[in-house]
């Protein structure tokens, strides 16, 4: 039996066969087989990835896709050649070629440990699949509007009640709440007028009653490390010894009384990060209960994550856990949880400007406060931009008041065995470089029981590794209570 399979950029093929597998199953009159439904998404999947020019800057395409029907499940031969292959060989070439489409940077590094460590189950493959793309019907809503960014964001703009909060059982059907009263001592300045995200830049906005979110592509799952875990932390990001999880911190912090809130203002950089299953971050901890299963956080600043994100640019993002990042939480809007209010800001959308080293130097405002009157705990960005708040029914420990507060920088070095990571916390510099070189934050403050934005403290300093990233704690009239952190991780006295 001899059937011709056809493809729009490739000639014809003549395929002997005994049993056929085929795709899509109504035009071939021969049984089907999974390893062949996926090869063939693979194929489509990477046969638009090498359409673009430049992966960091995607543009639409009209270039056809191959369109085959059937495949042997023994021989396929060409009328060059008479010799036969595997659809397995041919499956595993076109996950290394996604791979090096998406990530070219990563490429070399990460698909021989893929191709030596993984093996091929066709049956768990088209679960993944179907898994992701009831995933993706979840987190991506129906948009009003869709904004085209230029680092290659898709930014829909989502009706409020609409937004993935109100999946959750305990929100359907209510409306977003009114702002709270802000906490006293805190300078309300003007709101800010100028572009801090990618995605505005060219004056594109979401309409007033939707909210921007960061369109979740499945390229984004599969760079995941666990598509189960997509969007969430792994157990344990906040410092509490030593650090052996592969986790390493630069931080200033307070403890051992109630906290209600803490503000702070974060310079904004874009380290390296060395490989796609690391990350940097700067960001602000509450914290409340043990270090055990029942952790909470609420968690705010800037990361740059290839993982996540799928590039290096430095991102705005939030977080929450109530179970020590077992189950619960999730990062920006990737699950029910945290409810937006605002039309302006995108949560996990890139920074623009990002500082330089001996160059301007552009920083972040972030408060989180909790609401006397409601208990919910809310979340302020810039100079008066309220972003939406953490309903109070998500938390155990922080119904109440957080026990600790947390600044500073967190890497991930993932060469437990070899040379340390050479990915950079903050600038890449250490901190006795100072302004201008070395990041910081400034103007560290805490909110009280009464609702009043105080200094902090008795701030205390840690760095786990200091000789591969360091901390500097000071204070002053301008900038308030201070520290500078960061390094290159890697050097001659971090080998």
């Amino acid at each position: 039996m001899v059937r011709v399979c056809h493809s729009s950029s490739r000639k014809s093929r003549k395929i002997n066969i005994n049993k056929c597998w085929c795709w899509p199953p109504p035009p071939c009159s021969c049984s089907c087989s999974h390893a062949t439904e996926i090869f063939l998404l693979a194929a489509r999947k990477t046969t638009r990835r090498r359409n673009f020019s430049d992966m960091a800057f995607p543009t639409s395409s009209s270039s056809s896709n191959p369109s085959p029907r059937c495949y042997a499940d023994d021989k396929i031969s060409s009328r060059s050649s008479s010799s036969s292959f595997s659809i397995i060989p041919i499956f595993v070439w076109f996950l290394l070629v996604s791979s090096s489409a998406v990530h070219p940077a990563y490429a070399t590094e990460t698909a021989g440990f893929r191709a030596e460590n993984q093996t091929f189950r066709p049956g768990e493959e088209l679960q993944k699949l179907k898994y992701i793309r009831a995933r993706l019907s979840k987190i991506n809503k129906p948009p009003v509007k869709t904004i085209q960014s230029p680092d290659g964001d898709v930014i829909d703009c989502v009706l409020l009640h609409q937004q993935p909060a109100f999946d959750h059982p305990q929100l359907k059907g209510k409306k977003p709440l009114d702002p709270p009263e802000r906490p006293k001592g805190h300078s309300h300045h003007r709101m800010i007028t100028e572009n801090f995200q990618l995605w505005s830049a060219s004056g594109e906005s979401c309409p007033e009653g939707t909210i921007p979110i960061r369109r979740t592509t499945e390229q984004d799952m599969l760079r995941a490390s666990s598509v189960r875990k997509f969007g969430r932390k792994v157990a344990r990001h906040v410092r509490r010894d030593t650090s052996s999880n592969g986790h390493e911190h630069a931080v200033g912090y307070v403890s051992g009384d109630q906290y209600y809130g803490a503000k702070a203002s974060i310079n904004v950089w874009a380290p390296r990060v060395s490989n796609q299953y690391e990350f940097s971050l700067s960001q602000m901890w509450v914290i409340s209960g043990s270090f055990g299963d029942d952790l909470n956080t609420i968690e705010a600043g800037w990361q740059v994550s290839p993982e996540l994100y799928g590039d290096s640019y430095p991102r705005f993002f939030t977080y929450w856990t109530t179970d020590a990042y077992q189950t619960t939480g999730c990062y920006n809007l990737l699950c029910s949880g945290f409810v937006q209010t605002n039309s302006r800001i995108a949560i996990g959308a890139a920074i623009s400007p990002t500082s330089s080293y001996n160059g301007g130097q552009f920083d972040i405002s972030i408060l989180v406060w909790k609401d006397p009157k409601h208990g919910n705990w809310w979340l302020e960005f810039g100079s008066g931009i309220l972003v939406g708040y953490w309903p109070s029914f998500l938390f155990t420990h922080l119904r109440d008041h957080a026990s600790m507060v947390q600044f500073g920088g967190e890497v991930v070095n993932s060469r437990s065995s070899s040379s340390h990571t050479s990915t950079q916390m903050g600038s890449g510099h250490f901190a006795g470089e100072g302004f201008g070189k070395a990041s910081y934050f400034r103007n560290l403050q805490i909110v009280d029981w009464d609702n009043n934005l105080i200094p902090l403290p008795n701030l205390r300093v840690l760095a786990d590794h200091p000789n591969c990233y360091d901390i500097q704690g000071g204070i002053n009239r301008v900038w308030g209570n201070y520290f500078y952190y960061g390094g290159p991780g890697r050097n001659v006295r971090c080998p």
